[in-house]
């Protein structure tokens, strides 16, 4: 089983930097690992960065706090152990212990993997997701 601990550092972010999208900027994890309502977890096996989860805590007037899981990635050496698994528990529980409502996330629908990992952990599928994005230029 793999141990699973928050990242706390720029230096355990940029270590596990490839499980993100890209390289770790470190204006923006300090950032991230300074603001109270973010979290990132690590999977770590043999003390290497395996896999790693991100969520965020958002508030809305009419649904209390919810936690939002923004990304979850392992690495592919180490994919079907159930790390990805134990990393949504994690996650969960850290929303359950800050008095969150429930954890949600969004999923392509073609996204066998994740929505296998999700079902594994207990969440519920509620019907088709239609991503829409912003991007914004410097």
């Amino acid at each position: 089983m793999a141990e699973i601990r928050r990242a706390r550092t720029v230096e355990e972010v940029v270590a596990a930097q490839h499980l993100f999208d890209g390289p770790a900027e470190r204006t923006a994890s300090e950032k991230f690992l300074a603001g109270e309502e973010n979290h990132l977890l690590i999977a770590y096996e043999d003390g290497e960065p395996a896999g790693m989860i991100t969520g965020t805590e958002v508030t809305h007037p009419d649904k209390g706090t919810e936690m939002f899981l923004n990304e979850l990635d392992v690495s592919p050496d180490y994919q079907r152990r159930g790390i990805g698994r134990d990393l949504v528990d994690a996650l969960a529980g850290i929303a359950r212990e800050r008095g969150c409502r429930g954890m949600w996330v969004g999923v392509e629908t073609d996204n066998e993997a994740a929505l296998a990992t999700y079902a594994s952990a207990g969440a519920a599928n509620e019907g088709p997701f239609v991503m829409q994005s912003w991007t914004f230029e410097d």
